[in-house]
């Protein structure tokens, strides 16, 4: 139901104004959890999600291949698998990634303690979460660990710390933005992940406050006010190295009146080119 709630709040209506040709490649399908069966306690669905992700990656690659901005909606972050892996098959090589969510992402199903894939797919996608990840589909590793960003991230299991430090990858807490401010950090994490290929940003919508983006599964209070989070992304358009997107985790079974499918569709504008004047 994300996906159909930020096209509701007027996804391609807002990115045509700003010049933008909008094709809608539709719905990729996907097995409903509640009438299948969810396989490995460490590893929930991982079945069923690597086949939506498969069907996701081949028309993400597909569009890359023909010089298009692939803007994948989720659903929760496993999607990402797809989306990052299709980019990665239609590309040179591993590309960089902000990865703007208030978790890490980087459990594995030895160190999982919900069994969520959605929780290991930044490790997956660096080719670190074990070979259940791999596919066909898309090299492995997708993205390049030298090129990662993680910003705004405020909840991170033990493992995901040891993770973070045993591979030496670059967080910009919620902390650190309190004490450098957005743009600083923006601007880091952009320097950090330049590079050839891609340049891909996953943005998670419960990376901001739970206060304006009450509708996802996860929330963590003290995330992004909706200015930091606007300053974020007209960053990164700025930069003009954005050459892919996802947003995910809107879930309106638990938003007020489509509030955060709207706040979706205003922080994808604002990475694409939407300004105050």
């Amino acid at each position: 139901m994300g996906p159909s709630a930020i096209r509701y709040a007027g996804l391609a209506e807002r990115l045509a104004s700003l010049g933008h040709e909008v094709i809608d490649c539709g719905n990729v399908p996907a097995d409903i959890a509640e009438a299948t069966d969810h396989g490995d306690d460490n590893a929930r669905f991982l079945r069923q999600i690597k086949a939506t992700c498969e069907r996701l990656a081949d028309v993400v690659r597909s569009n890359v291949e023909k010089g298009r901005f692939p803007l994948v909606l989720g659903g929760d972050h496993s999607v990402a698998l797809g989306s990052i892996g299709g980019i990665a098959a239609g590309s040179p090589g591993p590309g960089g990634v902000i990865w703007i969510d208030a978790h890490g992402d980087l459990n594995r199903p030895e160190t999982t303690p919900s069994g969520n894939v959605h929780g290991m797919v930044l490790a997956a996608t660096l080719g670190l979460a074990g070979p259940t990840f791999e596919s066909e589909a898309w090299p492995s590793p997708s993205v390049d660990r030298t090129r990662v960003a993680l910003v705004g991230t405020r909840s991170l299991e033990q493992a995901e710390r040891d993770f973070v430090r045993e591979h030496g990858l670059r967080v910009w807490t919620m902390s650190t933005i309190d004490q450098l401010g957005v743009e600083r950090v923006m601007r880091e994490a952009l320097e950090h992940v330049a590079g050839d290929s891609f340049t891909h940003v996953s943005l998670d919508v419960d990376v901001l406050d739970p206060d304006i983006a009450p509708g996802v599964g996860t929330a963590v209070r003290g995330g992004l006010s909706y200015r930091e989070a606007h300053l974020a992304l007209e960053l990164v358009a700025d930069a003009n190295v954005l050459t892919s997107m996802d947003v995910v985790e809107v879930n309106p079974v638990l938003d007020v009146a489509n509030e955060t499918g709207e706040l979706a569709v205003e922080l994808v504008a604002s990475a694409l080119g939407a300004r105050i004047l």
